[in-house]
């Protein structure tokens, strides 16, 4: 078991050259956003309610965001596009921030064509030239659209957009700038080695339950083994049962009050389980003995976020790579969903 040192095909290389340029890109997307972000958080302080909407990736970011704009003292929820399409909230006073890197999902498009976008609706995209960028007034990533399959520069920016917006409305992104100044690659060739022998994965988070949503999709995506998510304490519920030796766990913990229940259950699981399991750690707390402990900068909320989503990222990139010789090339999707 090896861990991938060199891109072996030009798949690899590319998704390496996106998450290499992800700090730069977003830094330069914060502010870059200055007036159009202002724009936003005045509606979102009037209205005091805010709905995220997305697919895939896009609505994993709404939900490392929601509780951002929550600790600032705003009723925010993230849905599925596709759920507020079948199954609507009303959303009259409502703000929504569409999210789309490509801006031609084709939820997204079928939204603003049956006319459900409530009045103060914005977007959040990558291709300043999309559907979605002439349809409503939108937040730009810098860098332009990202190519490789599946998404990594692509949320780390989304990410610094609702960063940008989170700053009008009182945060200090001086952490979050920091968080972004210290990422590093970290060494993962024990984490790879720990999964040998895994044929299913789940991730798990408290507060940033959303970055763990991420990488249970980007680990889908790539390595085609079953990756799915489940908040910690929806995982210490019931499904716990299924932890065997072959089902990896990936937990993330910040240095915030939620690291208490993180630690609890990764304790849990080691001692009732021979589930191996990795953790991304943010916090100081001590190593949790039996797991495989990645550290990032000591931080909380967006800022880890931004700490956990680039080491988590390189895991999910070089794990795949153990697994698939083409990863990378998608089989049976495209990079942009333009199908119901």
């Amino acid at each position: 078991m090896t861990t991938l040192l060199e891109p072996q095909n030009d798949f690899i290389a590319s998704i390496y050259d996106e998450m290499a340029r992800q700090m730069g890109d977003s830094r330069d997307s914060i502010l870059q956003a200055d007036e159009t972000a202002a724009e936003i958080a005045a509606t979102i302080r009037q209205n005091g309610r805010l709905i995220l909407l997305g697919m895939g990736g896009s609505h994993a970011v709404g939900r490392a965001v929601a509780p951002c704009y929550r600790a600032l003292g705003i009723q925010a929820v993230a849905l599925p596009l596709s759920e507020q399409l079948d199954c609507p909230l009303p959303l009259e006073g409502w703000t929504a921030i569409v999210t789309s890197q490509s801006g031609e999902s084709a939820e997204v498009l079928r939204w603003f064509a049956e006319e459900r976008a409530p009045r103060d609706s914005f977007g959040l995209t990558m291709e300043p030239t999309s559907s979605l960028a002439n349809l409503v007034p939108c937040l730009i990533g810098a860098g332009g659209s990202e190519i490789p399959f599946a998404a990594t520069r692509s949320l780390t920016v989304t990410l610094a957009l609702h960063a940008a917006v989170l700053q009008h409305l009182g945060a200090d992104l001086s952490p979050v700038f920091a968080a972004m100044q210290q990422s590093t690659t970290p060494d993962l060739a024990q984490a790879v080695g720990h999964f040998k022998n895994v044929k299913a994965i789940v991730t798990s988070g408290r507060h940033q339950q959303g970055v763990a949503e991420a990488i249970a999709l980007g680990l889908t995506e790539l390595s085609r083994l079953p990756c799915f998510s489940l908040e910690s304490g929806q995982l210490r519920h019931g499904p716990v049962e299924m932890l065997n030796s072959e089902m990896g766990v990936v937990m993330f913990r910040a240095d915030d009050p939620s690291s208490t229940y993180a630690t609890s259950l990764a304790e849990f699981t080691l001692r009732e389980s021979d589930a191996p399991l990795i953790l991304f750690d943010a916090s100081d707390l001590p190593a949790v003995e039996g797991a495989v402990t990645v550290r990032c900068p000591k931080s909380e909320g967006l800022a880890a976020s931004f700490a956990l989503l680039s080491a988590a990222q390189r895991f999910m990139v070089d794990f795949s790579a153990s697994r698939v010789t083409d990863v990378g090339t998608p089989l049976r999707c495209s990079k942009v969903t333009k199908v119901e």
